[in-house]
């Protein structure tokens, strides 16, 4: 069975803005088949696109030839050679390989004709009605590493549509009361490559009816000049690291009906001052690489969070297994979960994230959202540094972004929270905290952050 590759396939819609306009389903398409005609004959695309509409226009002419899209966890060149050794039949396409791709295309066609969009002379309608068998592996998308080793998996197109097709009806329902069944831009500050972004900034245009700026803004004015450039509705895709930054930043927004937060738990209090800000709704998704997003949350005024139609979780003491009719097969979470009837649940935490002491239990986001909740902290982890027990209670330490506060003043205002057993010792103050562009923290990037600040054990 197939599967458009764009759905609804009207030429004429609006699809991507770049290069300072609005470009059309048809012009994205006739890009799509340039560059697809340029791919070699291997099996799998290493997508190394920077720029958000290179990474559709690659992204879409791989499934176009029958390829695969590989996700590497980063674009460092010993990540992406760790990828590739796991497939003899794959190849880079990068900004640079879709340029050289699009202007050796269009210097063999006629001069272009002057409407902006407008085929060259001779140049026959690109295929918008093309199609994707709903098996194919449509992309191997690899884990963070924030708790070990990043593993990758396999998605077919049938797989990517059915989550894609449940996040669209989300993002509607909450932009229907003031805009209607109106089309909305997306403006995402997350990069292509990882499932969220794939998720948000690619799978929605392609299958969902939406349009996506190509920018990848990183700072609150580059945020605003983003929105500024597209029409409303806007939803804006970001984590909750740029949500701190942006509501920090006192900056007048242009109006975002949605904003969209994952990667991280995100606090209520912050949803709230987001919303104050922004004039949005914020809707927060839950998801993983392994399942795709499975649920969302309205987090300025609910704690629990509401499952997709048709999906299923069965919990466990310390992990989940989730079920979804567009599933391969079951997966397993690694999330402590409690069912909240009908159709919601709650997260305690990861199996990996629980720590006990003297018959207690604490989680480590948990420890670690109490610390971000104290005025004058900008960013913080708690953690277990040690890889093993090196006794018999692992220690509990924390790595704090607080430039106007002492350790000493942060650890008295936790300790108002926090049951003694549980406060991080150290807790040591430090310039940054070395995140990835998703906003998290691989496990090989903290310890050697810890290595550098932290008291070694003898």
């Amino acid at each position: 069975m197939d599967a458009p590759l764009i759905d609804p396939a009207d030429p004429a819609r609006p699809i991507l803005w770049a290069q300072g306009r609005a470009r059309s389903v048809a012009e994205l398409m006739t890009d799509v088949e340039r560059v697809a005609a340029t791919l070699p004959s291997g099996t799998h695309l290493v997508n190394l696109c920077e720029r958000r509409d290179h990474f559709l226009i690659a992204y879409c002419a791989a499934l176009l030839r029958g390829h695969t899209n590989l996700m590497p966890p980063s674009r460092a060149p010993e990540a992406v050679g760790d990828v590739q050794s796991g497939f003899p039949g794959s190849y880079r396409c990068d900004d640079g390989s879709v340029v050289r791709a699009l202007e050796s295309a269009a210097g063999m066609q006629a001069p272009p004709a002057k409407a902006a969009g407008a085929r060259a002379a001779g140049e026959r309608a690109p295929r918008c009605d093309a199609r994707v068998p709903t098996t194919h592996a449509a992309e191997i998308a690899f884990t963070s590493g924030s708790t070990g080793i990043p593993r990758g998996h396999l998605k077919r197109w049938g797989t990517l549509l059915g989550s894609t097709r449940f996040n669209a009806a989300r993002i509607r329902e909450c932009l229907a009361p003031r805009h209607g069944r109106a089309a909305p831009w997306i403006v995402a500050t997350v990069p292509p490559q990882h499932m969220y972004g794939t998720e948000t900034s690619i799978l929605l245009p392609l299958a969902g009816g939406m349009a996506v700026h190509s920018a990848r803004p990183l700072f609150p004015a580059d945020v605003v000049a983003a929105l500024a450039d597209v029409p409303a509705p806007r939803v804006l895709v970001t984590t909750p690291v740029h949500l701190r930054a942006l509501v920090a930043s006192g900056l007048r927004f242009p109006e975002v009906g949605v904003v969209i937060s994952a990667t991280a738990p995100l606090d209520g209090s912050l949803a709230r001052a987001v919303e104050e800000a922004l004039g949005a709704t914020l809707l927060e998704m839950f998801g993983s690489t392994e399942t795709c997003v499975i649920a969302t949350r309205l987090t300025a005024r609910e704690e629990s969070w509401r499952l997709y139609p048709g999906v299923t979780l069965a919990p466990g003491p310390e992990s989940a297994e989730v079920d979804a009719p567009w599933f391969d097969a079951p997966t397993t979470l690694q999330d402590v979960i409690e069912l909240v009837p009908p159709d919601r649940f709650g997260v305690r935490g990861r199996n990996t994230d629980m720590i006990e002491v003297a018959g207690k239990r604490a989680s480590l986001a948990d420890l670690t959202r109490r610390l971000l909740a104290i005025a004058g902290v900008t960013d913080a982890v708690v953690f277990q540094p040690d890889e093993a027990p090196a006794g018999p209670v692992r220690r509990i330490a924390a790595l704090v972004v607080a430039p106007s506060l002492s350790a000493e003043a942060i650890s008295a205002h936790l300790s108002r929270a926090v049951d003694p057993a549980f406060m991080p010792r150290p807790l040591v103050l430090v310039p940054a905290l070395p995140r990835n562009e998703l906003g998290k923290l691989s496990r090989e990037a903290l310890m050697r952050l810890a290595a550098a600040h932290l008291p070694q054990r003898p």
